[in-house]
């Protein structure tokens, strides 16, 4: 699937709710704020700024939750990836770090909060999330997320086999973190509800309307699209993943990385007994991530990132995401079908964290989600809208930053990341005696 193409594979596309009314923008209007970007962030930020009176105007090229937001998995786990805590305070430096730590680990209240207030019909479920230990020399740092997190306020334990058992279902694992917080959800319902919010609150949004330039014009910015214009005192740029056009080189302040996602025909319910059985999210540990949950109908979706074969072959594909699931529930009876299968891109930036770019005075970008698309792209709104409001720099909790190119490993960095994780959890489990997955 091209990354411009409607996703006519995916399983959201096909269920979730329909998307409000919308129009293309074919007129100049003015505004306080202009947002390029309908997905999460750009949504999220939309909906503060217009509950506090703002005039506020997004463009969003195709429709709202076109790209990574209505393509994502699913998974609500309000944490960071790659980096402990601790490393990030290091990287990112006080007051920023502990203020973003706050804004991400609480990011599911928010989520739920929205959901809540505006009726959002996204499949919510707020059930747990299992990160499993497929071997011994995992419990070491599922005990170090378990006292990070909890010290800044997040309900996570570690648990025993038992009990990850009792939780997943899945005999393999010896152990696991349980984030009781984590969430799931249909994401391009989600997002689509934000839409509809969006415009309740009074803002508008105009789809099939890609911000083409942005140029100063009597004292105000004038962002055109191809039939129409925007006239704002502040711009945002929150286009993540899909950014074209709009601003220069803002395309090249991250690298793309690819993943895919898959769903099964609907389990049975003895199926949906063994497996899952609390229908928490879970992932199983290995740094070649496979992550699954169930969406409302019974059905199995899971994600990877394509390595190899693995995503060009789409027989195989469906082979491997076969394998590991039925190795991880070794009593799935029942024979399994991938009905969808669909990729998106992820906007990945080194830090694995957002980066907010100072593009001019009254513009900012933002990118580099890096994968953390619910939570981080919900929590990300109450920042931009805070910039936009006029809060001091010193007191956001993203540092304003000059634009900057990705460096270029980045380009091959993250490919190879997964693979030496894979080889290092292949070599850690042989050494152990531990069971290895297929494929491993």
């Amino acid at each position: 699937m091209n990354r411009f193409s409607p996703f006519e594979t995916s399983l959201w596309y096909a269920t979730a709710e329909k998307a409000p009314e919308t129009r293309e923008l074919e007129e100049t209007v003015a505004a306080d704020v202009c947002i390029v970007g309908a997905g999460y962030t750009g949504l999220t930020t939309a909906l503060e700024l217009a509950r506090q009176g703002v005039s506020v105007v997004v463009l969003e090229a195709m429709e709202a939750g076109f790209g990574g937001s209505g393509r994502n998995a699913g998974h609500c786990t309000p944490t960071f990836t790659h980096y402990s805590l601790g490393e990030l305070r290091s990287m990112l430096g006080e007051p920023w770090a502990e203020r973003l730590i706050q804004r991400q680990t609480r990011a599911n209240d928010r989520v739920a909060a929205m959901i809540r207030d505006y009726q959002i019909a996204c499949e919510w479920q707020q059930n747990g999330y299992v990160m499993g230990a497929l071997q011994p020399s995992t419990h070491r740092t599922l005990e170090q997320k378990v006292a990070e997190y909890n010290a800044v306020g997040a309900r996570t334990r570690l648990i025993d086999a038992d009990e990850a058992r009792e939780i997943t279902g899945s005999p393999r694992l010896m152990a696991g973190w349980l984030h009781e917080e984590g969430g799931h959800l249909n994401p391009l319902g989600y997002a689509r509800g934000l839409a509809r919010a969006v415009i309740q609150e009074g803002a508008r949004l105009h789809t099939a309307s890609p911000a083409k330039s942005v140029e100063r014009e009597e004292g105000k910015w004038r962002v055109a699209t191809p039939n129409g214009a925007v006239s704002a005192d502040k711009v945002i740029f929150a286009t993540g993943a899909y950014t074209v056009d709009g601003w220069p080189k803002l395309d090249q302040t991250f690298k793309i990385i690819r993943v895919f996602v898959a769903a099964t025909q609907p389990l049975s319910e003895e199926t949906r007994r063994k497996v899952l059985p609390r229908n928490t999210t879970m992932h199983d540990g290995r740094g070649d991530i496979f992550v699954y949950k169930y969406n409302h109908e019974g059905r199995i979706v899971a994600s990877m990132f394509p390595m190899g074969r693995r995503g060009r072959d789409i027989a195989y594909t469906r082979q491997v995401l076969t394998d590991r699931l039925k190795w991880l529930h070794p009593d799935i009876g029942e024979e399994i079908r991938w009905e969808y299968l669909w990729f998106g891109e992820l906007d990945m930036q080194y830090r694995t964290v957002p980066r907010l770019y100072d593009l001019a005075p009254g513009v900012v970008g933002l990118t580099g989600l890096s994968g953390r698309g619910v939570p981080t792209g919900s929590m990300l709104g109450g920042i931009l809208s805070e910039w936009a409001m006029g809060v001091p720099e010193k007191e956001l909790s993203l540092r304003l930053e000059p634009q900057r190119s990705a460096p270029f490993y980045m380009g091959f960095g993250p490919q190879l990341s997964l693979r030496y994780h894979r080889a290092r959890d292949w070599l850690s489990a042989k050494a152990a005696g531990a069971p290895l997955p297929p494929h491993a």
